[in-house]
């Protein structure tokens, strides 16, 4: 009777799950445990809750040629879902413009939002490993914020990323990311980029 109950709670303990811990990306822990306290504190805030925070980075590719070219928007949403690991989607021309030849409607890009664990991956490769491919590079623009506490960043190369085989591409792209923040003001937003690792130009 005793090796029947010993065989039972060895099969029980067997059936339960491993518990594994929770990922966490690098730059997300670095951002807890560092930038949270030091804005804090530099910034005067009276609780933790309005420290600013990453909200969404949103990814787009602009092609033009589009309108002649089906190819080119093709290649174009192939390579930003192979640097940013997530589908995206077509974007469309809201009104119609004479001079470039585009009509209302007309499929001219690519998009994707990123958010959780993808939003802070792709940030922590955007500022430490494709920034620095950049050819003569001395920072990014800091006056790219929009008074509302977001930032813009044009990257005229999809190829600085090493996901990207230039061998393979259609064409040599650029791509605009844009960071949406919690921050009520451009000064805490940038504040918070900095003290992640955003190489801003001096």
């Amino acid at each position: 009777m005793a090796a029947q109950t010993t065989n039972a709670a060895k099969k029980a303990t067997a059936a339960q799950p491993t518990q594994t811990k929770a990922y966490v990306p690098r730059l997300k822990k670095f951002y807890r445990e560092k930038v949270i306290p030091e804005l804090f504190d530099e910034l005067g805030y009276s609780s933790t809750m309005q420290v600013p925070r990453l909200e969404k980075i949103v990814v787009s590719m602009g092609v033009g040629e589009a309108r002649d070219n089906k190819k080119l928007l093709d290649a174009a949403i192939s390579d930003l879902e192979t640097i940013v690991g997530q589908h995206a989607i077509k974007t469309k021309a809201k009104k119609s413009i004479a001079n470039f030849k585009i009509r209302k409607g007309q499929e001219i890009g690519a998009r994707v939002t990123l958010r959780g664990n993808q939003m802070w991956e792709f940030l922590d490769r955007l500022m430490n490993v494709a920034l620095p491919r950049v050819k003569d590079f001395r920072g990014v623009n800091p006056n790219g914020f929009d008074g509302h506490g977001d930032y813009t960043l044009g990257l005229t190369e999809q190829i600085i990323f090493p996901e990207i085989d230039f061998d393979k591409i259609e064409k040599v792209m650029g791509l605009s990311v844009s960071i949406v923040t919690t921050a009520e003001t451009d000064m805490e937003a940038k504040s918070l980029l900095a003290k992640l690792g955003m190489p801003f130009r001096k």
